[in-house]
């Protein structure tokens, strides 16, 4: 029996983040909408190199030639492909740099809770 894939965060031993939290429920809201972005973005720009330069503009891409071949041509049958995949690169490492970000970010926001708690016993003399 494979043994059950332990995550970082449990690894570490440091609790998840409380979704209930306002402060930690705002940085999950602001990385959705950055992942949300980043994928119209990379979308919009497969769909003009697929569609648009594949089909819709064609005929005037066909005055310029790549390797022998009219650049219409080109992106209708391997464009469109290559720039699929340079998508899917982008997206990786948008992605990457994306979950970086939020991990630090409610990294900063455990530590902040965790010194107003130590602050509050402290008050309370415990």
């Amino acid at each position: 029996m494979d043994p059950v894939p332990v995550t970082e965060q449990q690894r570490s031993g440091s609790p998840s983040p409380d979704v209930h939290d306002p402060d930690v429920a705002a940085a999950i809201d602001r990385y959705w909408r950055s992942n949300l972005r980043l994928m119209a973005v990379l979308l919009a720009i497969w769909f003009v190199a697929g569609l648009g330069c594949g089909v819709l503009f064609a005929d005037w891409l066909h005055d310029v030639r790549l390797g022998g071949f009219p650049l219409g041509f080109w992106f209708a049958q391997q464009g469109s492909i290559v720039v699929f995949v340079l998508v899917v690169l982008a997206y990786a490492l948008g992605m990457a740099r994306l979950d970086r970000r939020h991990h630090r970010e409610l990294e900063e926001i455990a530590a902040r809770r965790a010194g107003e708690a130590g602050r509050a016993r402290q008050e309370v003399g415990l």
